[in-house]
């Protein structure tokens, strides 16, 4: 059964112009600085029947909600996605996934049981290690990037590429080359977050806070990146 750490029954903002329930599975072995849900990161859960829970919410939602969001945590880190994603399908509901691709060979699995995906890209693949603190982490974010655009060529995919941003981690030369390999890949469309600090762990980065100077914003979109701010 699905470790979950928490569950939204209804959100207007996880799935552009969806509504949309929200399941975050527990557990993710990278340790972003900037991570806003630093409670899912241990794979310990303490709430063994919470999916069985929010399966019945969801019993009781269809016909009112769209899909159903996948978050977390990283999801594909939980042997037990699929058959929660089809199971969610049996339902009548669409299915989004958040991932930041840490498992390439799920995240190739469940990718026909999925309408959208969310991908957080953290920054260029050289520097990936400097964000989760995990050594080569580059190199399944490369392979599960690869695998979505791939999936989207193929298939009415619906896709987002999200970065969130802060000047202590990215610097104007890392975010124009992480912009250059986007349209290298011919990704368009990107969205930049804003850091926002939910943790104690983010004391030091809410110190160095400053928003994206507008110079580096109009160079990115000389790149031709259509950018969305959050």
């Amino acid at each position: 059964m699905l470790d979950i750490g928490g569950f939204t029954p209804l959100s207007t903002t996880d799935w552009p112009d969806k509504l949309a329930a929200v399941v975050f599975v527990q557990g993710c072995p990278w340790r972003c600085h900037y991570c806003h849900n630093v409670a899912l990161q241990p794979r310990q859960c303490e709430h063994p029947d919470g999916w069985a829970r929010a399966l019945d919410t969801l019993r009781q939602r269809q016909g009112l909600l769209d899909g159903v969001v996948f978050s977390g945590g990283e999801p594909t880190l939980d042997p037990a996605l699929p058959q929660a994603m089809s199971a969610v399908r049996a339902l009548g509901f669409q299915v989004e996934l958040h991932t930041a691709g840490i498992y390439p060979d799920r995240l190739q699995a469940v990718l026909p049981l999925v309408d959208w995906v969310g991908f957080d890209l953290k920054t260029t693949f050289e520097h990936y290690d400097r964000i989760t603190a995990v050594p080569r982490s580059a190199t399944p974010a490369r392979q599960s990037l690869e695998a979505v655009l791939a999936a989207v060529r193929e298939r009415q995919l619906g896709l987002e590429i999200r970065t969130t941003w802060h000047p202590q981690l990215h610097d104007a030369s890392t975010l124009l080359a992480l912009g250059q390999q986007l349209r290298e890949r011919g990704i368009t469309q990107w969205v930049l977050q804003a850091f926002r600090p939910t943790h104690p762990q983010h004391a030091s980065l809410t110190a160095g806070w400053q928003p994206l100077p507008s110079t580096l914003l109009d160079a990115l979109r000389a790149l031709g990146l259509q950018l969305a701010l959050r």
